[in-house]
């Protein structure tokens, strides 16, 4: 998803536009997000632990927007996708999980592009970046042996509605 005025930054989730627009100001664009995230997480924890390791009540309630947040913000690479539907870069995918409040990531790219030989390696950086972040994420082997993680909050943190 692209950055602009009229809807405020959207991370990337791997199903948006191959070019969100200009590198720089996306680099940019990101860092600010994921401050102001980690800023929200100083401000409401109220636990035990490190507040910037643990999920805000904001992230629980969008999930998808909180884990795609986190993997660009890592520099982890995108996939996209073109107008038509046609995929056109390697990289991670972040969708809606199987239950409520869970996060599905993929690591996907358009045929050819070797992304299912990569998807072990990528997927354990992004699976690293989730943990140490607060999520629950655990690599799965799905259909046709692709893998895949599926993202949690963190025990105790109960399940809410997807974002």
């Amino acid at each position: 998803m692209e950055a602009s005025q009229e809807t405020g930054f959207e991370p990337a989730t791997g199903d948006g536009p191959p070019d969100p627009g200009p590198r720089d100001a996306r680099a940019g664009a990101v860092r600010t997000a994921f401050e102001g995230m980690l800023q929200i997480r100083r401000l409401t924890h109220t636990g035990p632990g490190d507040p910037e390791g643990t999920p805000a009540q904001w992230e629980l309630h969008r999930p998808v927007r909180a884990v795609a947040l986190a993997l660009e913000a890592a520099s982890i690479p995108a996939s996209a996708v073109r107008v038509s539907g046609e995929r056109t870069a390697s990289g991670y995918r972040v969708c809606a999980g199987e239950r409520s409040g869970s996060v599905r990531v993929e690591w996907v790219g358009p045929p050819g592009s070797g992304a299912a030989h990569d998807e072990e390696e990528a997927l354990s950086g992004c699976v690293a970046v989730l943990r140490r972040l607060g999520w629950t994420a655990l690599l799965y082997r799905g259909p046709r042996r692709r893998r895949f993680i599926e993202v949690e909050p963190p025990a105790g943190a109960g399940r809410v509605g997807l974002g």
